[in-house]
């Protein structure tokens, strides 16, 4: 069964911008995550877990590059993992690479 975030995340208001992703319980560093981003046929898409995640320029967590060689052209896939401990009720951010801010 596809469950777009893991169990120790939700979404709610982000004093950052619109909604984010908060902890529900403690997160250690080194923690995979979930997927946040694809790249199919030369584009990036943006998973559920990847849409909610705020730009910080002191982020507390890191997309992980990964080659791939999966069905549907997909040949690159990002992985969010905290970079250091994550408290409840902390949000997660990311630097921001994709995207314009």
């Amino acid at each position: 069964m596809y469950k777009p975030l893991p169990k120790s995340l939700t979404i709610k208001e982000s004093g950052i911008n619109g909604l984010g992703l908060f902890a529900n319980r403690r997160i250690k560093p080194g923690t995979n995550l979930g997927v946040t981003h694809l790249e199919v046929d030369g584009k990036i898409i943006r998973t559920p877990l990847g849409g909610f995640i705020n730009h910080s320029d002191t982020p507390n967590c890191v997309k992980l590059r990964q080659f791939v060689s999966l069905r549907l052209s997909i040949k690159k896939k990002w992985t969010l993992m905290p970079k250091q401990n994550i408290k409840k009720g902390d949000e997660l951010t990311l630097r921001y690479t994709f995207y314009n801010i």
